[in-house]
């Protein structure tokens, strides 16, 4: 039988010496979906996207990989040298040169079609996420992975990175996973929602972790009626068979 799963993991613990990060996480990612996490700081989230994809040891489980899958990854922070005369062309080709035409459909779908002279120097905060995010993109992903790419944007540049998210995941095809702090505009955006505090304390859509009770001793009270004010809509459909499509709760103490 074939994987339904892009990206899995199944009994996943991650320990930084002997401080264990992260211990019993399961999670199954499926083409087309948005799916977020969230948690408090020190909950082990940028740990698992690193997990995932391979940049951080599996102490104990297992990350299961669709054979060919291709992933696209935007770092939480990335700090480029000023005074480098590096062009926003030459940045998304290396390390490897690629050619205008790719580069080119990179930034067209990170909505920046016009920005491939650009110093990267020159560049606001918003326009820099989206040149990473271009950048991710080069090998069209099936799986888009962005640790807090809106961290020190404003409100307005979040919400419209989000929705250039969106449209990415629609004109790809790609999963998205997403950690964020920003739990009212990013849960909105999202089809399924994984809290996270160093094991997973509840998954499913962001109305229904919203009421979680695991969720609610973590955030408050505060985001669900906010949900309603951001909560997005799109024509494509989901398996209502997921096995995360109501919320699940984990047997540990927050």
């Amino acid at each position: 039988m074939t994987d339904p799963y892009l990206l899995s993991a199944r009994g996943l613990a991650v320990h930084r010496g002997a401080t264990c990060v992260l211990h019993g996480v399961d999670l199954q990612i499926q083409r087309g979906e948005i799916v977020t996490i969230v948690g408090p700081n020190g909950s082990g989230k940028s740990t698992l996207l690193r997990a995932l994809i391979g940049a951080a040891r599996a102490t104990e489980g297992e990350v299961h990989r669709a054979e060919g899958l291709r992933i696209g990854y935007v770092p939480q922070k990335l700090h480029i040298d000023p005074t480098l005369p590096l062009t926003v062309a030459r940045f998304i080709s290396l390390p490897t040169r690629r050619g205008d035409a790719e580069i080119a459909d990179a930034l067209h779908h990170a909505g920046l079609p016009d920005l491939a002279g650009r110093p990267m120097s020159g560049l606001s905060g918003g326009q820099f996420q989206r040149v990473l995010l271009a950048r991710a993109l080069l090998e069209r992903p099936d799986v888009l992975m962005l640790d807090e790419p809106t961290q020190g944007l404003d409100q307005q540049g979040s919400a419209a990175f989000y929705q250039r998210i969106e449209a990415v995941r629609q004109e790809l095809n790609c999963a998205v996973v997403m950690v964020s702090h920003e739990l009212h505009v990013v849960m909105s955006a999202s089809d399924r929602v994984i809290c996270l505090n160093g094991h997973v304390c509840c998954v499913g859509t962001p109305e229904v972790v919203a009421s979680a009770p695991e969720y609610r001793a973590l955030f408050g009270t505060g985001t669900k009626g906010a949900l309603a004010l951001y909560r997005h809509t799109h024509d494509h459909g989901h398996d209502h068979d997921h096995p995360h499509a109501d919320v699940h709760h984990e047997d540990h103490a927050i």
